[in-house]
């Protein structure tokens, strides 16, 4: 017999200790890995669960502070730090249709329903800009800031120097209308920066705000207040590289749900519904049979016009946009100061208008100037001016028509002199570099830079400047008569009623007379200001007239008619004939933004619109992994699209809980002249019992999903979850490209749908049932969820190793 290695127990007591000691060890083992389970690091460190006082529709971190823009149901702007304090809170009176911070966020864009655009600031939450780009809903927002920076050959980073710091002060503010003070609603204080902050575009690197409206109308506003573009994406013009022509296509009641500016400028990505309909002559027989349904389509617009021609439109906006913001100035100046002498003059005209009365009562047939003429050549007093001056008017009431006249008169000199004076002359300034600009026809007249045009508005900034030169001396001229006027005045009523008047100011007997004959019932500084659409033509004498026309020989104003013209009218003439000059860039711009390419996703049921809120979609740009891979177009890394959507369930069939990743559209339309496509895209199944709330797109190719589990209890408070997936992981099917245009892409998936587990994917999670919207921030790492019991919850994304797990 063999020997046994094995020692057998000598007594079955023994074996039975054994066996024992050997079950304790195993459960024991058990209860370690269990523990060191429990102990295991919980993805996406939970940092707080706040209550919130509503519920939350729109939320966007902000891209350089640890900040949060949230939108409430009622349409309130809150922003909160990362630790949940509240910073301030907005109302715009609209309902918010859509938000996006400004690249470096500094300011805010709020889209409103009616379509105004209005900018933010990020410290105090005040008006900086209002914009009226759209007449319907603002959907979607995408501010983009130039990923590249141009640098000299010395290897320094080149910004474009604005030369109007070198000559001029600090660009005057908007004027305050008369009895409001610092801080109220829709005006600056006087020591805030952030509108010149906003204004001055001189630091900042070039970015465009890209705006779409529910009908189909996207904008695009340099610097997000310089509007250079528009296109409707109702009526495009595709080209079929696979039949070599140009398809005309209408996108009937087209709905914008999401654009998306590439970082390098070339190229927008749109998701919009809307019914595709192709010319009949160019229609293919392989149409989708019956009548068409309405869809989900994702377009490409071709934007390179920014990238190719970035600095001549950087240069083009700086000087353009503070040119419209001057013009502002003028025009708020002289409403100001319209409102304020004309409040005067009803004062000064209420008050004398008596004496008239007063005069015919007594029988006499003279004018009011005639009675003072006489009291002022020592004739005897009249009962009228009499009984006027002593009784209706008297001292105290001289004294308060003569301070409200001549207050009126100081406070119009202070605001030509700190803000219309300033402006004008700021404007011209940089009228003159538009207009320096324009004569490099090589480079400026592409972008559609007429150097006629902004020759005509240079002029006409010119004689406004001008005008302002005369206002100015003829409301000094005149302040300074109404004021000789009153103390002549005030000095005869002490007279009349006996009291001395040594003390009184001295008076000009010559003024008065002047006053009397030309200023006490006609109304030079009001002309000036008038701003009704009737022409008043202002006097010129002749030696000026020929003047005019003497100095035009020498290279003066071409209009020799200019001061026949009012204040106001000068102001409207030069504001025109700058719109008109812009007008020319924007049209010419908007013309070179083309449709590269168009694909039609899938079908969805019939709905009003498409949103973001119930239609969860996500774009986002990332650099090709292999540096090797460069854009021809840019000379830079060459950027892949990715594009995350959730498929309705009645989308198709036997599809059902599907979300739907697609990626490298904007290069398609250039592979396929090589008879190639790139545009590859996968569909996920979600896991039973789950659908998708919420989604966005990461970094480095990651998106983030939002899921809610499917409860059989009410009284159950959730079982939802966060998970992120690596898209560069998914087995991508390449998608073919037919000639037929009508057919939807998505079908070529129906039999590779990619089934999503779980348990083999990071996954956090979440004691509560889940609502959108999913704030996820790519450059702070952290994700705000919001729960349906109005709970706000900020997990941290970044996973350190020594990072502790943590419970809901």
């Amino acid at each position: 017999m063999a020997k046994c290695d094995v020692n057998i127990p000598p007594s079955s007591s023994y074996q039975s200790d054994h066996f024992k000691n050997l079950v304790h060890r195993a459960f024991s083992l058990v209860e370690s890995m269990e523990a060191e389970e429990s102990q295991r690091v919980v993805p996406f460190q939970l940092q707080f669960d706040k209550p919130i006082p509503s519920q939350i529709k729109i939320a966007e971190w902000n891209p350089e502070k640890d900040l949060l823009a949230m939108v409430t149901e009622d349409s309130k702007l809150l922003l909160h730090r990362f630790n949940w304090q509240r910073l301030w809170t907005i109302s715009p009176g609209k309902s918010i249709t859509s938000i996006c911070w400004r690249p470096d966020g500094k300011s805010i864009a709020v889209g409103l329903e009616d379509g105004t655009i209005s900018l933010h600031d990020v410290e105090n939450g005040k008006l900086l800009r209002s914009m009226k780009f759209h007449t319907v809903s603002a959907i979607s927002l995408n501010w983009v800031e130039d990923g590249r920076k141009i640098v000299n050959g010395n290897g320094c980073v080149v910004t474009y120097e604005d030369r109007t710091t070198r000559f001029f002060p600090p660009a005057p503010r908007i004027p305050r209308m008369p009895g409001l003070v610092p801080g109220d609603s829709g005006f600056m204080d006087e020591s805030d920066d952030s509108f010149r902050e906003l204004s001055d575009s001189s630091g900042q690197r070039f970015n465009i705000l890209c705006s779409g409206d529910k009908d189909g109308t996207i904008c695009f506003s340099i610097f997000g207040i310089f509007p250079i573009g528009k296109i409707n994406i109702h009526n495009l013009v595709v080209r079929n590289p696979l039949v070599g022509n140009y398809i005309t296509c209408q996108l009937i009641n087209a709905s914008i749900c999401k654009v998306s500016l590439s970082n390098d400028l070339c190229h927008l990505v749109v998701l919009c519904s809307g019914v595709l309909a192709e010319n009949e002559t160019e229609a293919s027989d392989n149409q989708i049979s019956g009548s068409d349904p309405l869809g989900f389509h994702c377009l490409v617009l071709d934007t390179t016009i920014f990238s190719k021609r970035k600095n001549e439109l950087h240069q083009v906006a700086q000087q353009a946009s503070n040119v419209e913001n001057l013009i502002e100035v003028v025009q708020t100046s002289v409403s100001v100061m319209s409102k304020q002498w004309s409040d005067a003059m009803h004062i000064f005209h209420e008050k004398f208008n008596s004496l008239t009365s007063l005069i015919i009562d007594h029988g006499l047939d003279s004018s009011p100037q005639e009675e003072f003429l006489s009291l002022l050549g020592g004739a005897r007093t009249s009962p009228a001016v009499h009984q006027f001056l002593v009784n209706s008017l008297g001292e105290a009431g001289l004294k308060r028509v003569a301070k409200t006249v001549c207050g009126a008169g100081k406070e119009l000199q202070t605001i030509v002199l700190d803000h219309l004076q300033p402006a004008v002359e700021i404007i011209g300034f940089r009228m003159g570099e538009l207009r320096g600009l324009s004569k490099w026809r090589a480079r400026y007249l592409g972008i559609g830079l007429d150097e006629k045009l902004i020759d005509s508005a240079t002029e006409k900034a010119g004689m406004l400047l001008v005008q302002v030169e005369r206002f100015m001396r003829i409301l000094s001229s005149v302040v300074q008569q109404f004021s000789n006027f009153f103390s002549w005045l005030l000095k005869s009523v002490k007279m009349l009623m006996s009291e001395p008047s040594d003390q009184l100011l001295p008076f000009n007997s010559e003024l008065v007379i002047i006053f009397l004959k030309f200023l006490y019932d006609q109304d030079p500084v009001g002309q000036l200001l008038d701003s009704t659409e009737f022409d008043h033509d202002i006097e010129v004498d002749l030696e000026t007239k020929q003047r005019i026309q003497e100095l035009a020989q020498f290279g003066g104003f071409l209009d020799s008619e200019y001061l026949k013209r009012t204040l106001m009218k000068e102001f409207q003439q030069m504001e025109s004939c700058f719109k008109q000059a812009l007008e020319v860039p924007f049209s010419t711009i908007s013309k070179k933004i083309l449709c590269a390419d168009l694909l039609p996703l899938f079908p969805v049921a019939s709905s009003p619109n498409l949103k973001s809120s119930n239609f969860p979609v996500s774009v986002s740009y990332y650099e090709e992994a292999s540096q090797a891979v460069v854009n021809h177009v840019t000379g830079h890394q060459r950027l892949t699209d990715y594009t995350c959507f959730k498929v309705p369930d009645d989308t198709f069939s036997n599809i059902a809980n599907c979300v739907g990743i697609a990626r490298g559209f904007i290069d398609d339309s250039c592979n396929l002249e090589n008879g190639r496509t790139s545009f590859e895209a996968v569909l996920l199944r979600l896991p039973d019992g789950y659908h998708c709330v919420d989604l966005s797109l990461y970094k480095e190719g990651q998106i983030v999903f939002l899921l809610n589990g499917v409860s059989t209890s009410s009284e159950s408070s959730g079982n939802a979850c966060m998970m992120i997936l690596q898209a560069a992981d998914l087995p991508f099917v390449s998608i073919s490209r037919s000639i037929v245009q009508k057919s939807w892409r998505l079908h070529e998936l129906q039999d590779s749908v990619v089934y999503l587990q779980l348990e083999n994917e990071k996954v956090r999670g979440i004691s509560h049932s889940v609502v959108a919207p999913l704030a996820v921030s790519a450059s702070r790492g952290v994700a705000c969820v919001f729960a349906a019991r109005k709970r706000a919850m900020v997990y941290i994304l970044e996973e350190d190793e020594d990072e502790i797990s943590d419970s809901d």
